[in-house]
C-alpha cells in the first residue's frame, strides 16, 4: 500500500513538472511565461539598429548591445511595432500551428548569422517574408512572445482561422499528450494494479 502511494506521489510531481513547460495549442492562450514580450522586443525590435548591411557596423552593434550568445538574430524596424503585434490579431495575422501566428503581409528585417559566442558575423542580409511569431495572452492582450525561423518562405492559408479569434480570449494551455506524460500516467495505473 505504501510503494502504491509513493508511485502516486512521483507520478503526481512528475505530471506538474511536465505541465509547468507546456506550450500552447493555439495562439492567444494565457501565457507561461510573464517576461515573453517584453524579451521579444529586447531581442528583435531595438533601437538604434545599424541602417547598412555592413558586417563591421553589425558586429560592433551586437558586442555593445548583446546577442553574441545567438548564433542567428532577426531585427525589424521599430516603426513596425504596431504591425508587429498586429500578426497576434485577426487583422494581421493567421493561425500557422500550435501557439504560432503567419503575418498576412510580408516584413522586411534584417538577420545577423554570427560565430556563437564570439560575436564574430558570417552574413547580414535584409529579407523579405511573413514573419511567424508565437503569440501569447499577458495582461489580457495577444502579444507576440516569440520569432520563429521561416526558412521555407511560407505564407499564410487562405483558409485559415484569424490569429485571435473571438471564442480563444485566453484560455488555459492545452496541453498535449507527450510520451513523458503518457508513460507516468501508464505507471500510476500499473502500481495501483
Amino acid at each position: 500500500m505504501a510503494a502504491a502511494g509513493l508511485a502516486l506521489l512521483v507520478a503526481a510531481c512528475v505530471l506538474s513538472a511536465h505541465r509547468t513547460r507546456a506550450r500552447n495549442d493555439a495562439p492567444c492562450q494565457r501565457s507561461q511565461w510573464n517576461n515573453g514580450y517584453n524579451t521579444f522586443v529586447k531581442r528583435h525590435i531595438r533601437s538604434g539598429l545599424p541602417a547598412s548591411l555592413d558586417v563591421n557596423e553589425w558586429r560592433n552593434y551586437i558586442k555593445n548591445n548583446g546577442g553574441c550568445d545567438r548564433p542567428t538574430q532577426s531585427f525589424l524596424d521599430p516603426k513596425d511595432l504596431d504591425r508587429v503585434r498586429a500578426v497576434c490579431s485577426s487583422a494581421g495575422g493567421k493561425t500557422f500551428k500550435e501557439n504560432l501566428c503567419i503575418s498576412q503581409e510580408p516584413f522586411s528585417f534584417v538577420t545577423v548569422r554570427s560565430e556563437q559566442g564570439t560575436c564574430g558575423i558570417r552574413n547580414v542580409v535584409r529579407e523579405s517574408k511573413h514573419l511567424i511569431l508565437a503569440c501569447e495572452v499577458l495582461e489580457n492582450q495577444c502579444v507576440p512572445v516569440h520569432f520563429e525561423g521561416n526558412p521555407k518562405s511560407a505564407k499564410p492559408s487562405n483558409n485559415a482561422r484569424g490569429c485571435r479569434d473571438p471564442d480563444t480570449k485566453g484560455h488555459a494551455p492545452n496541453l498535449k499528450a507527450t510520451w513523458p506524460w503518457l508513460l507516468s500516467a501508464m505507471f500510476v495505473v500499473v502500481c495501483l494494479i
